[in-house]
């Protein structure tokens, strides 16, 4: 594992109380290099004892360890499980926890022995909460909840879960991400915007991140164009650097993605053009070419569902966090962004921070010519996390 980063928790007052697992104050979309939230107390007492173990009980504090399932290796990269550690050991420092605590398992999330075997492996050196990052762990993760129910398992970016140890999280990254297309469709000069993206319509997850940030683009910018190249895998280096150069190579001057290694911004920046980079700050590996990063501070769910696993208050429910509750948001816009774009992120950070904005408001109009929603309505959550099978009007999909 790379060293230990200095990591900024971004918390409301009384945000990360045990329990609080269904939202929690407003990301201030710093970089990466966090620093601890020294001022964070958990609610669990230092001598408490556990007296069963069951999911309804409290675990003591040098008793807790926690296990950790990536697809790649964090210490390589700025991605998608570089970020997830950050908020791995975000919660590790406001909880006091020890290295040997923590365990990591690297693991092709499409190996489904390979995923049992590291969850089985985590269970017999002791842990009581695994968490399983990556959507191709789910079905496994949900097996392995069923038979040991004395373990508490959190899957990210699923929908399966339980109600009792098998919960799921994620986040509304839809909101930054229209944020970032306002700064995209801001700098833009060709009208060309390159969007690598892991998966097809078949993913809500990755097609509505893409409609939220060409609606923004839209917003700004209806001559705008965002060319969407899919490599149909969450971690592929390979694919992901040759959609990069594919869309570089059509003109696109403005480079954004849903993948989990910097390919996108890395070549833009050899291109000579601008990136929107993910996951984490990735101004530090392209700091000529990123306009902005949409971040994840995966601490704000770690910390409070370790704590609430430590203090016997975990009820197993879902979690879905935005930027109000401090686990997405947008890094600081660069000096070189276009005169305007910061005035125009400002206005709608505040509009979707007082609810006036939910982004997929009103008619939306899709690449095909049918329309989704009405007007003055917004779309639920639900169809926001699992029914948007869609591309809006301005993406044109590359074969």
């Amino acid at each position: 594992m790379r060293a230990k980063r200095r990591i900024i928790v971004f918390l409301a007052a009384g945000l990360l109380t045990a329990g609080c697992l269904t939202g929690c104050g407003e990301s201030s979309g710093e970089p990466d290099d966090y620093v601890t939230n020294d001022g964070y107390e958990s609610s669990v007492p230092a001598d408490t004892v556990q007296t069963e173990t069951d999911t309804s009980k409290s675990i003591r504090r040098e008793d807790m360890k926690v296990g950790v399932l990536y697809i790649s290796d964090p210490s390589e990269g700025s991605g998608y499980s570089y970020t997830h550690d950050l908020g791995i050991l975000g919660m590790q420092s406001n909880l006091g926890l020890s290295d040997d605590q923590i365990e990591r398992k690297i693991v092709d999330d499409s190996d489904t022995k390979g995923t049992e075997a590291a969850i089985e492996e985590c269970i017999s050196d002791g842990c009581k909460m695994i968490f399983s990052t990556s959507w191709g762990y789910m079905k496994t993760t949900a097996k392995m909840a069923e038979k040991y129910p004395d373990v508490y398992f959190s899957h990210g970016t699923g929908n399966m879960s339980n109600g009792t140890n098998f919960n799921n999280y994620f986040g509304r990254i839809y909101q930054p991400r229209y944020l970032s297309g306002i700064v995209a469709g801001m700098n833009t000069t060709s009208n060309k915007i390159g969007y690598v993206a892991a998966m097809d319509t078949s993913s809500s997850e990755v097609t509505g991140g893409i409609d939220a940030f060409a609606i923004g683009v839209a917003s700004v910018n209806p001559d705008a164009k965002i060319y969407v190249k899919v490599t149909n895998s969450w971690y592929d280096p390979k694919k992901e650097k040759e959609a990069a150069k594919t869309l570089l190579d059509m003109g696109c001057d403005v480079m954004a993605q849903h993948c989990d290694t910097p390919y996108p911004m890395t070549l833009a920046q050899e291109y000579g053009v601008y990136g929107i980079g993910y996951n984490s700050d990735m101004s530090k590996e392209v700091p000529e070419a990123c306009l902005c990063s949409v971040i994840w501070n995966w601490s704000a769910y770690y910390t409070a569902a370790v704590d609430s696993v430590m203090g016997g208050t975990w009820d197993g429910s879902n979690y879905y966090g935005g930027m109000k509750e401090g686990l997405v948001g947008i890094t600081e816009l660069a000096s070189f962004c276009a005169e305007g774009t910061q005035e125009k992120v400002t206005e709608e950070t505040e509009a979707i921070l007082n609810g006036s904005s939910n982004v997929f408001d009103g008619e939306l109009k899709t690449n095909t010519g049918e329309v989704i929603g009405n007007a003055g309505a917004t779309l639920d959550d639900a169809a926001i996390t699992g029914k948007i099978d869609w591309y809006y009007e301005n993406v044109v999909v590359v074969e």
